[in-house]
């Protein structure tokens, strides 16, 4: 086994260990510092597969920007110490028939794909020619996904404004 192996384990351990972690964790503001660091090493991924612009758009995107917003809206809430309620037995049921769904995908994805060699690094592209593409409207752009993106931001603070607004039951009896 090669110390490339050997980074890909330990950072494929981080991504499990910090997702498992931040779905299981009962502590709403921990359960988010646990998706932070899932998210972190994902990007890490990204770094090892040598794919440095989605590495650093993961970065800003995701860690810097809906990380950081659900942090925000932790912290306005004021309810960071609080335990979150734990999830009933049909909840749990439903997670792990996701779950089993998920591994039984992967799997059948994963032993009828014909794996070749490794040719090394296979991307090319430049930054300039992935702008390009982003914004074009032709055949192959993308500005579809650049515009879910965009959604996917506006959701992420919407949601925040909405958590960091819920009142309390006390400010309710006033």
């Amino acid at each position: 086994m090669d110390i490339s192996t050997i980074i890909l384990y330990a950072i494929a351990a981080c991504i499990l260990g910090a997702g498992i972690l931040a779905v299981t964790s009962t502590k709403i503001f921990r359960a988010a510092i646990y998706l932070l660091f899932s998210l972190v090493s994902i990007a890490a991924l990204y770094f090892w597969m040598q794919v440095e612009f989605i590495a650093a758009i993961q970065i800003v995107v995701y860690v810097g920007g809906i990380v950081v917003l659900i942090i925000f809206s932790i912290f306005l809430t004021q309810q960071s110490g609080k335990e979150m309620a734990k999830p009933s037995a049909g909840k749990i049921l439903a997670s792990l028939g996701a779950a089993l769904f998920g591994f039984l995908f992967t799997a059948n994805i994963i032993t009828h794909y014909s794996w070749g060699e490794n040719p090394g690094r296979i991307f090319t592209v430049t930054v300039d020619q992935i702008g390009r593409e982003m914004l074009s409207t032709t055949e192959h752009g993308y500005i579809l996904p650049f515009e879910v993106i965009s959604m996917l931001l506006l959701a992420a603070m919407i949601g925040c404004i909405v958590i960091a607004l819920k009142r309390t039951e006390k400010t309710l009896d006033i």
